[in-house]
């Protein structure tokens, strides 16, 4: 009876915010890509290496100040508001603390949460920073919704999304050692999640990586998820198939790289009754990651216990 109850609410509230991701897609129905847009990305990307792919460049004038760090991203999407990089930081009393990477989920709605974590991590002796990815908060272009450009059927500014915060999580952590800090931890929650998940192929020095149901499996979140559903209609409208986006998978699927820390220093957490990242998914990737530690949270896509669960442990590593 109790996990009767427990799925049938995960499948009300996780239908309830699908829905809610459905009519975000339909108003950006117009914004699809083409078969030969993504033909042509695809020409241009796909014998790029990961390193070539999110290339790092120094960062041009970074401005410090009231609690946040500033500066013009090195991958232009077109829209001002997304172009200019904004982090909150929260540093440490320590010069030379570890900071902590918190990558929060697509259509974050508030940073109360991901706020509350700051204060816990800088209790333990943390610097924290929370950058806002693109398209999301201080981030959202004129006339949109927050997150809402971040993932839709534009396959190509999906992409190139992903790439421009990597890149720019890059320059971050360069920005951090010129700061003195050299070693680092990461919480990403699902969208967030998966662009950890591909700066930790990148970047050492990662003390823990902390995945909360993170995005793995880039084709089926397109062609599979029940978020999706108005993204894939429109793609078939365009005569788009499955498969489409397979010669990249090497550059943006987090099942097609190793992480440079150690496996041990690990956590992906996975929702029992998750329809979106669905636990089959992240099986494969920690059979993959050989040794890293799968947690299972008995709730779906959205809600807390998983990342209560994920501090829970984060806890205990920090004490070792």
């Amino acid at each position: 009876m109790r996990r009767f109850y427990e799925q049938s609410l995960s499948w009300v509230v996780d239908g309830a915010m699908c829905n809610m991701m459905h009519l975000l897609q339909w108003r950006r129905r117009s914004d699809t890509c083409t078969r030969r847009e993504l033909e042509e990305y695809l020409k241009q990307c796909a014998a790029m290496s990961r390193e070539e792919f999110f290339e790092v460049q120094p960062v041009r004038q970074p401005v410090f100040g009231n609690g946040w760090i500033e500066w013009d991203s090195p991958r232009p999407s077109g829209h001002p508001e997304n172009d200019r990089v904004h982090v909150r930081y929260y540093p440490a009393k320590k010069k030379d603390a570890p900071t902590v990477l918190i990558l929060h989920a697509l259509m974050s709605a508030s940073d109360i949460g991901y706020r509350r974590l700051a204060a816990w991590f800088n209790a333990q002796g943390w610097g924290v920073v929370f950058p806002h990815l693109p398209y999301h908060y201080s981030r959202t272009p004129r006339k949109t919704l927050n997150g809402e450009l971040a993932i839709t059927a534009n396959l190509v500014r999906n992409a190139e999304g992903i790439r421009q915060a990597v890149v720019e999580l890059r320059q971050l952590m360069c920005l951090l050692r010129g700061l003195g800090t050299h070693k680092f931890g990461l919480l990403g929650t699902s969208y967030g999640g998966w662009n950890g998940a591909l700066l930790s192929f990148l970047e050492p020095g990662f003390q823990f990586l902390a995945l909360v149901q993170p995005i793995v499996n880039t084709e089926k979140a397109v062609w599979e998820s029940p978020g999706s559903a108005v993204m894939r209609r429109e793609l078939r409208a365009r005569g788009h198939l499955p498969g489409n986006t397979r010669p990249i998978d090497h550059l943006g699927s987090p099942l097609h790289g190793m992480p440079l820390c150690d496996p041990g220093s690990i956590i992906v957490t996975g929702g029992v009754y998750d329809r979106i990242s669905p636990i089959v998914d992240l099986e494969e990737l920690v059979s993959r990651w050989n040794g890293v530690e799968l947690l299972r949270s008995r709730q779906g896509h959205f809600g807390y216990r998983a990342l209560g669960d994920t501090m829970k442990r984060v806890e205990k590593m920090l004490d070792r």
